[in-house]
């Protein structure tokens, strides 16, 4: 089987609204201000999100980030809208990656002025084209706890199916028990849907 390190695929592509590319140093300013504006809406699900931003600890992050891009440990993308590409939108993302399937889980959060409007939605059917079809996956996953339905109606509206209710499997951000919902959409089911026509998707430049 052939080195993930090998693998070769576009690191930016576009949906109808959202330019999408890999996460880097460069965004550490637009990022800090994001989370910085949106931490009461993120800190209930995102442990990150807890502690007060420091522009050096994001820039940081972002080094890691890259690096781990990179070595296709872990494939985070930040979010700008396609007619403004300096504008910050949110992040979204690969991760827990096992290439031997291959297997993807998918993140996002969005800056808090952009909540509302879709972009969440749009952002994970592109990542979801480009999953498939780039990086060929076999089954991309969608975590959250039940309690966040936003979260949960992205995954549902993206075409993913509810396979499990694991009780009592994590804590909160408060340290609480709770609950977790696994979301899975397989190839062949997002083959039957002709998602790629669909989405609009469009590589962008590597």
């Amino acid at each position: 089987m052939r080195s993930e390190l090998l693998a070769e695929f576009p690191d930016s592509f576009e949906t109808e609204r959202l330019f999408i590319r890999a996460a880097g140093r460069e965004d550490a300013a637009a990022a800090y201000a994001a989370v910085s504006a949106s931490r009461a809406e993120l800190t209930p699900w995102i442990s990150w999100a807890e502690q007060e931003p420091d522009l050096d600890a994001v820039r940081e992050s972002l080094v890691r980030a890259r690096a781990r891009f990179t070595l296709r440990e872990d494939l985070r993308f930040h979010l700008f809208l396609r007619e403004d590409r300096a504008c910050f939108v949110g992040s979204t993302g690969l991760h827990h990656i096992d290439w031997s399937v291959p297997r993807f889980e998918i993140g996002y959060w969005l800056d808090t002025r952009f909540t509302g409007q879709g972009f969440a939605t749009e952002a994970v059917r592109g990542i979801t084209d480009f999953a498939f079809r780039e990086l060929e996956a076999e089954r991309l996953e969608i975590w959250c706890d039940p309690r966040n339905e936003r979260s949960a109606a992205v995954a549902r509206r993206s075409g993913f199916r509810q396979e499990a209710l694991l009780r009592h499997n994590e804590r909160d951000t408060a340290g609480e028990l709770c609950d977790s919902l696994c979301f899975g959409l397989l190839r062949e089911e997002w083959r039957a849907r002709g998602r790629v026509q669909a989405s609009g998707f469009t590589p962008g430049d590597r």
